[in-house]
């Protein structure tokens, strides 16, 4: 499909704005209407395909282009566009099957270097963009998507492609060249749907330009971009190609809705099918006793962890460490969310997503739960030199998470006579403050998509803030599982992989590097009317996944 001189004079207009770096500025960027869907004929289905509403807690986007898409507001719209080449069971995370490949390769090693070689199906075809017709995905885009993902000027992912490269065998065939084998675990998630795992359309990408594919995604995925209103909206259409079918939807409409009481009230008044919620037992009960209201609580969610600067004085001392530790009650902060709004968790890796997690019986099976005992707390205390206890100062997000939780830890620890002295801040500034070491003790809340990000991001010594090799988010200092964590992330048998990954944590237990508080899970609301089309058990992409089999009942 070409462009008509109204197209091109638009699109001139988008790429004026994208090189001033003015994209507030940025008209619509609006297909031509396509032919009326014709819809799968279900009961309870509406004879005319509905366009999904969903209110999200964002003020804009950031990009669209997949390899950039960082923050919840981009992951939503990138994941319902673009396709990897395996997914992620739609809400059942991190169970993995084929999406553009045939199946899941066995790897092959050849001088010393693993081959994954993937078949692709036949029929995949690229939505029409501004300046592109739709044509059929083959092997070279593929090769050009990871090519993408791997270009630190191209992509925010780079660092996980170092070491990777792609080659096309034939129109339907790639090969993906690891120069270090990597286990299954590691390798998978890499090529999924997820992060830098999207593939993207060469030709569409190339007609483009990188600065305007940031907001005029094109893929391969059951919803195609149809156009996008700063501060207010993205909308998408069906791809009456897909190659999983026909989506039963019309489209998609993404609002950007900051003002939780917003979203709530166009919900209720059903200019809204779907909304994210707030993490907050009180919420999702008022939500609850809302009359045609469904509540989803999913994860993946994010992980709660309390770390401790093992190189400051007192927290130098592992008696001073564990004491804190034993004054801790994970029931406490889990009422600070409530029962499902959070899980209590005892492990780095939360073990229900990942591998090589530990579970809450292994821990209590080593002794390494640290139950609540605020005797041994003191007594612990009064064997490091600190009978009285002693002041910390630490910097806190006005963020409600991280505020509340904060302020309950400050609250517990006054029981065994250590004064916390709280500043807040805002979110950016934290993040700032924190990473230039400012804090003894950080509470931090990430997911991350495998327990080697865990370990390398948050324990090993070239991740350590300020004065690390490669300076991250090790806040702790910690410097005794390097080892571990490097043979982990090179053991090829899964088996083995696991036991180091759990060793390692078992060290960071004992030696109380950081403490494993709770896991929060997603919150969301929908009309009654709205079937996602899949259980919600767990969600990579941060919401509840609309696909071609989410359908909407008739709307009264």
């Amino acid at each position: 499909m070409k462009l008509n001189t109204f197209l091109l004079v638009m699109l001139a207009g988008i790429l004026a704005a994208c090189a001033s770096g003015v994209q507030t500025s940025t008209p619509p960027v609006t297909r031509p209407p396509k032919e009326e869907i014709t819809p799968t004929e279900e009961p309870g289905i509406s004879t005319v395909p509905a366009t999904l509403r969903l209110g999200i807690n964002a003020a804009d986007l950031g990009a669209l282009d997949p390899h950039f898409a960082a923050g919840t507001n981009d992951r939503i719209v990138v994941d319902m566009v673009f396709n990897g080449l395996l997914r992620y069971q739609p809400g059942n995370a991190p169970a993995l099957e084929p999406d553009l490949a045939e199946s899941v390769p066995e790897p092959e090693v050849e001088t010393g270097k693993q081959i994954w070689t993937f078949r692709l199906k036949k029929g995949v075809m690229c939505h029409a963009g501004p300046m592109t017709e739709a044509y059929e995905l083959t092997a070279d885009d593929v090769v050009y998507s990871l090519q993408k993902s791997a270009n630190p000027q191209r992509s925010t992912y780079a660092g996980e492609y170092t070491g990777m490269s792609a080659e096309k065998v034939d129109d339907y065939t790639i090969k993906v060249i690891m120069e270090t084998p990597l286990s299954p675990h590691l390798f998978l998630p890499k090529i999924a749907d997820y992060a830098g795992g999207f593939i993207v359309c060469q030709k569409a990408v190339e007609a483009m330009g990188d600065e305007v594919f940031k907001i005029h995604p094109v893929g391969t995925g059951p919803f195609m971009f149809k156009s996008y209103t700063p501060g207010k909206q993205v909308q998408l259409i069906a791809h009456e190609q897909y190659f999983r079918g026909q989506p039963k939807l019309a489209g998609v409409e993404v609002m950007y809705m900051p003002n939780i009481s917003s979203r709530e009230s166009s919900l209720m008044a059903g200019k809204i099918d779907v909304i994210n919620g707030l993490s907050k037992n009180e919420w999702i009960k008022k939500m609850q006793r809302k009359e045609g209201i469904v509540i989803d609580l999913f994860g993946v969610g994010e992980m709660i962890t309390v770390h401790f600067n093992t190189a400051v004085e007192p927290l130098d001392d592992v008696r001073v460490r564990k004491a804190i530790a034993y004054a801790l009650d994970r029931d406490e902060f889990l009422g600070l969310f409530g029962q499902g709004v959070a899980t209590k968790v005892y492990s780095i890796v939360p073990s229900e997503f990942l591998p090589g997690g530990l579970t809450q019986e292994e821990v209590e099976s080593l002794g390494l739960d640290y139950a609540v005992d605020l005797e041994k707390a003191r007594q612990l205390l009064t064997e490091a030199g600190y009978p009285d206890g002693f002041r910390l100062e630490v910097v806190t997000s006005e963020m409600e998470a991280y505020y509340k939780s904060y302020n309950n830890l400050q609250l517990q620890l006054a029981r065994i006579g250590i004064n916390l002295a709280i500043k807040v801040m805002d979110h950016p500034a934290m993040h700032q403050t924190i990473r230039q070491d400012a804090n003894p003790i950080v509470l931090y809340i990430a997911w991350r998509p495998n327990a080697d990000a865990y370990l390398t991001r948050f324990f090993h010594s070239d991740s350590i803030v300020v004065t690390g090799a490669k300076p991250d988010t090790n806040f702790s200092h910690y410097n005794q599982i390097d080892d571990l964590i490097e043979a982990a992330r090179t053991e090829i048998d899964p088996d083995k992989q696991v036991r180091l990954w759990k060793h390692a944590q078992i060290k960071i237990l004992e030696d109380m590097a950081a403490y494993p508080l709770q896991r929060a899970n997603l919150p969301y609301a929908h009309r009654t009317g709205v079937n996602y089309g899949h259980e919600m058990v767990a969600s990579m992409a941060l919401y509840p996944q609309i696909t071609e089999k989410t359908w909407i009942e008739k709307r009264k």
